[in-house]
């Protein structure tokens, strides 16, 4: 592919809407971002972290059945839903496939919806410099859209489409500059995310039991000296039965008679402590004065590739 793989643009995460006539509100889908890349012969999906998930996601390899340019470079978000709205959880059933037997099942077992927002280059010409405004009219032009590729809506009404956010439990918005160009590898407030709650990414440093079947992970952070720090246990979430039987049955291989942590949990003297290998997406609603997480729900267990993201600087990022 003569395409080189590039680091999308990010919005900051704020706690109120922009002021201006010059902003347009999109829905936050919870789903993974993911960037399509097509050169003229071959297509290429790449998530955000530049890992290839071209063989998860077989269904957009023919670009012509839902774009009419003969190159881009799309951004957007590859979704799932779990009954009537997107589940970050289902998506990562989808892209944690790897056996290509089981890819063509997941297929029909976890359909996904591709949602574009944005248009990096096309036939040719790089149109990052072009304001969002620009881009967007040769988005509408250049997609045909059809079940599982979308174009990402405008809403000029950003607090009322932050309320209706609400009603229906999804995640947020992001608030967009029609001025802003796209500056790739960059995150700053042209593009601005609201959130409905928090979340975050963690690694598991202990787990506790129900009879013989993990039921509860203790999860951390680490900080710039590489000290963990305790932020809560969940466990409650997305996860099914078989996943939590799957992660009991990976414990004795990571357990450790070292706790990680800096300090020590309260109330958590039957845990078993574990190298911490493993890594969660946590949705929670606030930070608690003792410093973790009000209300943690796991969203999804993640590649162990995550782990360098389980760090107390996204706590600021976010």
């Amino acid at each position: 592919m003569n395409l080189s793989p590039v680091i999308p643009f990010e919005p900051i995460s704020v706690p109120s809407f922009p002021q201006g006539d010059n902003w347009i509100a999109q829905i936050k889908w919870d789903g993974v971002r993911m960037l399509i890349y097509f050169d003229g012969r071959e297509t290429r999906l790449i998530n955000r972290r530049l890992n290839d998930r071209t063989a998860q996601y077989p269904e957009f390899g023919d670009p012509s059945t839902y774009c009419a340019s003969s190159s881009f470079i799309l951004d957007g978000e590859m979704i799932a839903f779990d009954e009537n709205k997107p589940s970050f959880h289902e998506v990562m059933r989808r892209d944690g496939v790897r056996k290509e037997t089981n890819i063509r099942i997941a297929i029909s077992q976890v359909p996904v919806t591709y949602m574009i927002f944005d248009v990096l280059y096309a036939d040719g010409i790089w149109l990052t410099n072009e304001p969002l405004g620009e881009r967007q009219k040769r988005l509408s032009d250049m997609i045909v859209p059809c079940e599982r590729v979308q174009v990402c809506q405008n809403f000029a009404d950003a607090p009322k489409l932050f309320e209706l956010m609400k009603a229906h439990r999804m995640e947020g918005i992001v608030c967009k500059s029609l001025d802003s160009a796209y500056s790739i590898g960059k995150k700053d407030n042209r593009w601005q995310k609201i959130k409905i709650t928090r979340d975050l990414i963690a690694a598991v440093g202990g787990v506790t039991y129900n009879g013989k079947l993990v039921n509860s992970l203790l999860l951390g952070l680490y900080d710039e000296e590489g000290k963990w720090h305790y932020i809560g246990n969940a466990g409650t979430g997305k996860m099914s039965q078989e996943e939590w039987r799957r992660l009991t049955d990976r414990i004795p291989s990571i357990a450790s008679v070292d706790m990680p942590f800096s300090h020590k949990p309260d109330k958590h003297k039957d845990a078993v402590w574990v190298i911490p290998t493993i890594v969660a997406k946590v949705s929670f609603l606030e930070w608690t004065p003792g410093g973790t997480m009000r209300q943690p729900s796991i969203q999804a267990l993640l590649p162990p590739t995550s782990l360098s993201e389980c760090s107390l600087k996204q706590i600021d990022e976010r």
